[in-house]
């Protein structure tokens, strides 16, 4: 199967320019190896049933001899053979003007504490599943980046093909490669079930060596499927399980920091338009899949069941552009976060870039709900405008003011067209969505 370029090609790029080495880390099943495996000269894989005996013999007794083979050099699996770790690490140090010369890519589900965390040496790249964008649901034709970027880039008339029904499909069978390789729609849909069975079933135990009961494993994602894209608090999801499963809190909470390493699960932080500020320490997170596929596995949902229940696509559809704003994000050195207050004022996503520059978002279903999604951005915008208008009030004490958003945005399922309001809040298709 030909190369499929993703976002996170020149995210690795620029890593390496500053780099000697790259591990890249994220959930089973995303495309790391491929995606190093297109650079580098040399492969080594400790998976190889046929060569592993001698490649692990190697790795034990000298690892430095695979460090003669032509460069760039993939070790997939280095966890099979740790020392590999010390070993390139080492290398770095002693060849400090060398870039982009080892890669390591690795299973999510097994985690090795390492002497040296190789700070300065080996950086960390995270790969997400294939965005709208890199799966071709989306054509690509608008920059979320140029939206902040330039306020004269235009996008009106700018339009799409996707329709609802490719979008059920497309959470359903998510962001996996290897789905890009299979023909049949029901061949596609079996991969995320796969998927999420290998995660309750083993990849949890696996992942530290800590026994799991599966059951509760199980039960736990469900609940967290039930409450994809909210703030819901943890207690109330253990509540779920605790209902059919003898389990502590505190048992489940270990369970959540084990889907956590292995890439399943995902916190999206609060913002707050001040970087001082408190309020985003005490607001709560959102929830989210690392891939909304996940998720739907988990509440045995097919893309039938959205017909007659749009109110869960409603928060499915949420969760997948999240997933695709923090492959962007990765990009940009960007960062992903929301916004809810008890003033009913909420952004369901900010899109922060590192310079301060942001993009307030709000995720919709239908073409009816952006009235209402830019009446609550443009009401955002005016209490950020009259906050500081307050701020300026004296003179000769001013208090601190806030940073304006760069954009308002509607990022819309169903809309065919790309337009901007009279007020300025930019309507975006997301099969015209792209970083």
């Amino acid at each position: 199967m030909e190369y499929i370029s993703r976002i996170v090609d020149d995210v690795i790029d620029r890593k390496t320019e500053a780099f000697n080495a790259v591990s890249i880390t994220g959930p089973k099943g995303c495309g790391k190896t491929r995606t190093a495996r297109e650079r580098c000269k040399t492969v080594i894989e400790f998976q190889d049933e046929d060569k592993r005996e001698g490649y692990l013999a190697v790795a034990e007794t000298a690892p430095k001899l695979f460090l003669k083979n032509p460069k760039p050099i993939l070790f997939d699996e280095w966890q099979d053979a740790p020392k590999i770790w010390g070993t390139i690490r080492k290398a770095c140090d002693d060849n400090p003007e060398s870039v982009g010369e080892f890669y390591l890519t690795g299973s999510s589900s097994k985690k090795i504490n390492t002497p040296h965390t190789g700070t300065g040496r080996i950086t960390e790249v995270t790969m997400y599943p294939m965005t709208l964008f890199e799966t071709g649901e989306s054509n690509g034709s608008i920059s979320l980046f140029k939206l902040l970027e330039d306020e004269a880039y235009d996008i009106d008339g700018l339009t799409t093909d996707i329709k609802l029904e490719d979008l059920f499909f497309a959470v359903c069978r998510g962001g996996w490669p290897r789905c890009m390789a299979l023909s049949k729609d029901s061949a596609k849909l079996e991969i995320a079930k796969d998927y999420y069975r290998q995660i309750y079933q083993k990849d949890i135990s696996a992942i530290d060596g800590v026994n799991r009961n599966p059951e509760w494993a199980r039960t736990l994602l469900w609940s967290y499927a039930r409450n994809m894209a909210t703030t819901a608090k943890r207690k109330n999801i253990f509540s779920d399980v605790k209902a059919t499963q003898n389990v502590t809190d505190v048992t489940l909470s270990s369970y959540i920091d084990a889907l956590e390493l292995l890439y399943v699960v995902k916190d999206i932080d609060a913002w707050t338009p001040h970087l001082r500020s408190k309020t985003a320490i005490r607001a709560a997170k959102k929830h989210i899949f690392v891939d909304p596929s996940i998720g739907l596995a988990a509440l045995g949902v097919n893309p039938d069941y959205f017909i007659n229940d749009l109110d869960l696509f409603g928060h499915v559809f949420e969760n997948m552009v999240l997933r695709d704003l923090l492959v962007f994000a990765e990009k940009h050195n960007a960062r992903v976060m929301h916004y809810t207050d008890d003033m009913g004022v909420e952004a369901d996503a900010v899109y922060q870039l590192e310079d301060g520059r942001y993009a307030l978002i709000e995720i919709k279903t239908g073409v009816n709900k952006i009235p209402e999604a830019e009446k609550s951005l443009l009401r955002f915008k005016d209490i950020i405008l009259k906050y500081n208008e307050k701020a300026l009030e004296k003179e000769k004490h001013p208090r601190d003011v806030y940073k304006e958003p760069s954009a308002l945005i509607v990022i819309c399922a169903n809309a065919t067209m790309a337009y901007t309001t009279e007020s300025g809040v930019r309507v975006v298709p997301v099969g015209c969505l792209r970083d």
